[in-house]
């Protein structure tokens, strides 16, 4: 076994090059925040909710090979009768990520895509809970594709720095 190991080295195996690791170190809530301005008025009227999503994606190296990324989800519900604000709710889902192995672009998509799909469920679950705290009906927020959130990011960036040369 110890001569397999040795003939794969001297072939340019595994060695040369840095091991991939991804580890989940944490998932926390970072900011969060629920307010319902026009309570108790909202309750005595029919409710049509119109919904207003913001979502964005932050990360940032916080050590070797750590990173934090923060999914942020901001819902405004307003109701369709009178375009009052029935509640706005804003949570900042984060998580520790150790990483190494990865560079430049492929580090870069993983802390992007990869990352913030994992936390979304969570960030999803928080704002179900405050909302029904809230004594409001459910917010299911729908699945996002951060890949397509990624790519759409990356080439705005693109076309900004084209368009400043």
């Amino acid at each position: 076994m110890a001569e397999d190991n040795n003939q794969q080295d001297s072939q340019g195996g595994s060695q040369d090059k840095p091991q991939l690791q991804f580890s989940l170190q944490r998932i926390y809530v970072k900011d969060i925040s629920f307010e319902s301005p026009n309570a108790p008025s909202v309750f005595q009227q029919p409710f049509k909710p119109k919904v207003g999503l913001d979502l964005d994606t932050t990360s940032q190296s916080v050590g070797e090979d750590l990173y934090e990324v923060v999914v942020k989800v901001t819902a405004q519900v307003s109701n369709n009768e009178d375009g009052a604000t029935a509640f706005l709710v804003e949570v900042e889902q984060a998580g520790l990520f150790r990483i190494s192995g990865l560079a430049g672009d492929q580090l870069d998509h993983t802390l992007g895509a990869f990352c913030p799909n994992v936390l979304f469920p969570y960030a999803r679950e928080c704002i179900d809970s405050l909302v029904g705290r809230g004594s409001f009906p459910p917010l299911m927020l729908a699945p996002v594709n951060f890949e397509a959130m990624y790519a759409q990011k990356k080439q705005r960036t693109a076309q900004a720095s084209e368009t400043t040369q």
